[in-house]
């Protein structure tokens, strides 16, 4: 057997563990909004659970949402009448606007002793009546949700994370100028096996930091999508509305 030199037998242990260390990977890619094609390879259009409607006066349709330039997702609310009404939690809800939502077509799980990492700059609007959103939430039952970045009409954006409908933990913060692209990131990581930490930052300065209590391991959908009036007041605009991402990437740790 060859024997090997001092300097060798030193570095082992730090060139095994090097080796051993788990390494990010890139589940979405910033490309992703380059193309129809791109989108379309990682999206499906309308909410990833089925449906066209959910808890705001819009019914999606893929119309809505395009490439509007390489690099750039636009999803745009366009008021109408006519529209048969949507029911959300028992209740009857007016359906004002034909707007956009895509879906992740992959559910994403925060590892135990791992983590994920969502990112994009975003144009949203924060007119009254108006509910842009970047979300995760859960894909059995409910919760998790995560309101990675969410703007209701109020000059604000909102940072949320649910434990119970009532239980939860949420900054608000003042988004000045809506016209411009703003960075977004959050990051979920497993903290215990079984709850996860959930950080915030808002043009590279961290905003918050919230706890989901057994979020570890339990699969969840991305969404992207313009909703209009609910929560966020109405009447609502009365001309098109629109919602912009790029360079939106989704990572391990």
């Amino acid at each position: 057997m060859r024997s090997l030199s001092l300097t060798a037998v030193l570095l082992l242990p730090f060139s095994t563990a090097s080796t051993l260390k788990a390494r990010a990977s890139t589940l979405i890619p910033s490309t992703v909004f380059d193309s129809t094609a791109n989108l379309e390879q990682y999206f499906t259009y309308n909410y990833p659970w089925g449906g066209d409607t959910h808890n705001g006066g819009a019914r999606m349709d893929k119309a809505h949402v395009s490439i509007s330039s390489p690099g750039t997702l636009t999803i745009t609310a366009q008021p109408v009448k006519g529209q048969k009404p949507a029911t959300h939690g028992g209740k009857q809800i007016a359906i004002n606007y034909l707007s956009g939502a895509v879906g992740a077509k992959q559910h994403f799980t925060v590892p135990k002793g791992g983590g994920l990492v969502f990112s994009g700059s975003f144009q949203a609007t924060t007119t009254k009546g108006t509910w842009p959103a970047f979300w995760l939430t859960a894909v059995n039952g409910w919760p998790p949700e995560v309101d990675m970045a969410e703007w209701k009409g109020s000059g604000k954006i909102s940072f949320n994370t649910f434990n119970t409908s009532s239980v939860l933990s949420w900054k608000d913060v003042t988004y000045s100028n809506p016209s411009q692209f703003h960075d977004i990131k959050c990051q979920l990581r497993d903290i215990n096996g079984k709850d996860t930490q959930v950080k915030y930052w808002m043009d590279g300065v961290e905003v918050t930091t919230h706890y989901g209590k057994d979020y570890t391991e339990k699969p969840l959908y991305l969404v992207i999508n313009l909703q209009m009036e609910g929560s966020s007041g109405s009447p609502g605009p009365t001309t098109n509305t629109t919602y912009s991402v790029k360079n939106l990437q989704v990572t391990t740790l």
